[in-house]
């Protein structure tokens, strides 16, 4: 007899930004490891097909996919209590249609580079530079103290570069544009890493 699995389901939880809910599901939609961005100006063409849907909502401005979230960035025109119902129940109808996509297959196998546009090449490049063991160090304590914490935030944070004591970090999600993520990056994420590591000098955001 064939096991069924349960149906999807979904809550809302509200972030650090105002502007940013995050859509909690009962089961996993990317691979733990992977997490994806799409911003209003990559509506047609990214990796997920939900984000597509959800930019037909003309209050949407950019969708994040991780684990088994969606955090979805609103613009100011909106309220979040006249549309998170309608968010979630759309969602929630979207993950249970059969054959809806959450990510493009080719993208989870990492085989979208010849579909990428230019900034997504140099994204794409930047991902694969290899670490030097000084920045795998650095990549190491932001997965155990700090990305938790992020995700549980509705958002992620991925080492970009080490260069003359600077950190350099990418904010996704509901860490992009958040007004606490400043404070955040200097009183949290720069102070442990200096503790833990003395020649780290700065911490910066390069989207922030």
């Amino acid at each position: 007899m064939e096991d069924k699995q349960a149906p999807y389901t979904i809550y809302a939880e509200m972030t650090p930004n105002p502007n940013t809910m995050k859509f909690v599901s009962n089961r996993w939609l990317v691979p733990s490891e992977k997490s994806f961005e799409v911003l209003a100006h990559q509506r047609v063409g990214g990796p997920s097909p939900l984000a597509e849907r959800l930019f037909a909502f003309p209050f949407v401005n950019g969708v994040f996919i991780s684990g088994n979230f969606v955090t979805i960035t609103k613009s100011d025109a909106v309220e979040w209590t006249d549309v998170v119902m309608e968010l979630r129940e759309f969602i929630k109808t979207f993950l249970n249609s059969e054959g809806m996509e959450v990510i493009r297959e080719e993208f989870l196998n990492g085989q979208e580079d010849s579909q990428a546009s230019d900034t997504d090449q140099e994204s794409n490049e930047q991902e694969q530079r290899e670490f030097t063991d000084f920045e795998k160090r650095i990549a190491g304590i932001l997965d155990e103290y700090i990305r938790p914490a992020v995700e549980s935030d509705g958002g992620a944070i991925e080492l970009d570069s080490f260069d003359e004591g600077v950190v350099k970090v990418v904010l996704k999600g509901s860490c992009s544009g958040c007004p606490s993520s400043t404070m955040t990056l200097k009183h949290g994420i720069e102070n442990l890493l200096k503790n833990m590591l003395p020649e780290v000098k700065e911490v910066e955001a390069i989207n922030g």
